[in-house]
């Protein structure tokens, strides 16, 4: 979770250059947005500062603070010869006394006017709960130094906020690109053959076994296909037909539902949700008075990722149980105050969307069954499901992990099954064909490629309307991401599942978009690159992606070699011996330990992994499940009133098992 969240808020991926306001609001049940404070270093640099946050200075360096007493982020200017060097007297600006190890360094290519960017993350062991990560950026001879250090709960809750500070440091003069009143070049036959082969490069570097992409001009494909293979070690290629797992994709067509249903006069954006669907609970009493169906989607109410209680109990799961378990979840932050990413409140909204279209039927045939009907059948994705068993029978796309050696393997399904209950937050299947038939019906504002309307301008646009700030030119709608950092609007989104990496993405004003699917978990990496290309080669942008693309392989593969490192494998015998036979929480049910030889094995509800064992710096015992596509759970050894126990955590949510 650390490592997530560090490379987060310091991948640079929200980079962008404007630091003055923030979005108007699109509706007046929050506040309206204030607007970021722009400000600079002693040296120079210009960065904007958040509503809310306080900047103090303190010798050379300027400390950022939220509310919150336990984050703090410094910035200062430095003389150095090198990235060591600079994050030396980084640290000597703020904090001589620091003396804690360093875990990884990883580079990140030039952007923004940083010709060289660097990213340090130290060893943190996990019942610290906290994050401390630098960074130090070259521009010309001048560095730049950012030293984070932060409780990981107020982290994730502060991403938003913290990605707009690192997303708009610029060095001193420095001109931002942009694109803004440019002619795009048309998607001709040279660019189809430059994104092709920009493509190829980059599963090859990132070990990507196969990738559905598309590419959009002028209201019609131009290209769609596939490169590569659906199944390690097999000859069936990827084609534009080949099903890949969409998840988090799935928001925007249910918002789409929503829409329909506006259209419709059966919903009301601004209506309370315990309206539209009595049952609704959240929280306590005040919080579900205040939840309009507009906030179901919007990642704006506060509500922080809770994902671990659906995955490890999904195998009990139905989508009544789902909606039942919001009653017991509360926001963290404020309404409208921050972004914070909720698949219960998306999924939510989607089973609210499908009960109002198809009255008095199990929520999630309804659900299913509105899709069809009102979305899928009249955009001619005609390939497209939320069906597991029918998606994997024929032309589909099987999901890679590159093992804890670094091989390249065939992975697991499991913990994809763990979507379905949940599935209008992440559950469709779809392929470049079919996905590309709603990217299609967006730049159309709503039409079909007949003519006929399938949703009104207005509702289709209001989803597109800012609601949170997630970053310097970055927002959130609804079901979707607003991004202006290069001076024209780029409207997206991505999916992540696991061996599933996706994303969607249009340039309204050009009437232009591209889709791309991948069948491995690295396949994440090559999101941000392949959008980054699309917009250099029709705006005759600065040749940033390739650069992109080598730093993610690097940083993966300094972080898997890293990782390796301090991992036992197979866990240690006398740590594995000294495990209970199970162990049980409350909230998140079983865990059953099972040895095979020397291996020992995590039964967690439908899922089951090896684990690894680590040795912390505080002397604690980590275990970690390393089996391909179920990487990275980790469960902490300890002792409580003498019984077993393991924690395991998100940012902002702790779970002791204790033994049976």
């Amino acid at each position: 979770m650390r490592k997530a969240i560090a490379a987060l808020l310091l991948s640079g991926l929200a980079a962008t250059a404007s630091v003055a306001a923030t979005a108007t609001r699109g509706y007046g049940t929050l506040p309206p947005a204030e607007a970021a404070t722009p400000s600079s270093t002693a040296g120079g640099t210009t960065f904007a500062i958040p509503p809310g946050w306080t900047a103090t200075t303190r010798g050379k360096a300027v400390i950022l603070a939220p509310a919150e007493p336990d984050l703090t982020l410094a910035l200062l200017d430095v003389d150095a010869r090198d990235e060591p060097t600079a994050i030396a007297a980084g640290w000597a600006g703020v904090d001589p006394a620091f003396k804690r190890p360093v875990r990884v360094t990883t580079p990140g290519g030039p952007r923004n006017g940083w010709d060289e960017r660097f990213f340090v993350e130290y060893e943190v062991s996990p019942n610290e709960k906290a994050i401390v990560t630098a960074f130090a950026w070259r521009a010309r001879k001048a560095w730049l130094v950012g030293i984070l250090r932060a409780g990981e709960a107020t982290a994730e809750k502060r991403a938003g906020p913290m990605n707009l500070i690192i997303g708009s440091l610029r060095p001193k003069g420095y001109q931002r690109e942009s694109f803004e009143g440019r002619a795009a070049h048309p998607i001709d036959a040279a660019v189809i053959a430059a994104m092709k082969a920009f493509v190829a490069e980059g599963m090859s570097k990132l070990q990507v076994p196969g990738v559905g992409f598309s590419l959009i001009d002028g209201g019609r494909i131009v290209f769609e296909g596939g490169i590569g293979v659906r199944e390690l070690g097999k000859p069936a290629l990827v084609d534009a037909d080949t099903l890949f797992i969409a998840a988090s994709n799935t928001k925007a067509l249910g918002t789409l539902l929503l829409a329909e249903l506006v259209d419709e006069k059966k919903l009301r954006w601004d209506e309370h949700v315990i309206e539209a669907y009595p049952a609704f609970r959240l929280g306590d009493a005040a919080t579900t008075r205040k939840v309009l169906i507009r906030h179901l989607v919007c990642a704006c109410t506060g509500m922080p990722r809770q994902d671990l209680d659906w995955i490890f109990q999904s195998a009990h799961e139905t989508p009544a149980s789902q909606m039942q378990k919001l009653a017991a979840m509360q926001p963290t932050s404020g309404f409208g105050e921050v972004f914070q990413y909720s698949n219960s409140m998306a999924a939510a909204a989607g089973f609210i969307g499908g009960s109002i279209a198809v009255p008095n039927t199990e929520l999630g045939l309804a659900y299913d069954t509105a899709m069809q009907k009102k979305v899928l059948g009249p955009l001619g994705m005609t390939h497209s499901t939320f069906d597991f068993t029918k998606a994997m029978q024929g032309n589909y796309a099987r999901p890679h992990d590159v093992d804890v050696d670094g091989r390249l393997v065939v992975g697991e399904m499991t913990l994809n099954y763990t979507i379905i209950p949940l599935r209008p937050a992440g559950g469709i299947w779809t392929s470049p064909h079919d996905l590309s038939q709603y990217v299609m019906m967006e730049l159309a504002n709503g039409k079909l490629p007949d003519g006929r309307r399938l949703v009104s301008e207005q509702n289709l646009l209001e989803r597109r309307k800012p609601n949170v700030v997630v970053g310097a030119d970055l927002e959130y709608g609804m079901g979707l991401f607003v991004d202006n950092r290069w001076g024209v609007t780029v409207v997206h989104h991505g999916g992540d599942l696991a061996g599933y990496h996706s994303d969607m993405m249009w340039l309204p004003q050009y009437n232009v978009g591209a889709v791309i699917l991948t069948n491995s978990d690295t396949g994440y990496e090559l999101r941000g690159p392949f959008l980054r290309k699309l917009v250099e080669l029709l705006f005759n942008g600065r040749p940033e992606a390739g650069q992109q693309l080598i730093a993610a392989a690097t940083q993966l593969n300094v972080e898997r070699t890293k990782a390796r490192e301090r991992l036992q494998v197979p866990a240690a015998a006398a740590v594995g011996a000294a495990l209970a036979a199970s162990y049980r929480n409350q909230s998140l049910g079983r865990i059953e330990v099972t040895h095979n030889g020397k291996k020992v094995i995590f039964g967690m509800g439908i899922m089951h992994s090896e684990v690894a064992s680590r040795q912390n710096d505080d002397g604690t015992i980590s275990f970690i499940t390393i089996s391909p596509n179920l990487q990275g759970f980790e469960f902490v050894a300890g002792t409580h009133d003498r019984r077993r126990t393991l924690t395991a955590r998100d940012a902002q949510h702790e779970y002791v098992f204790d033994e049976e």
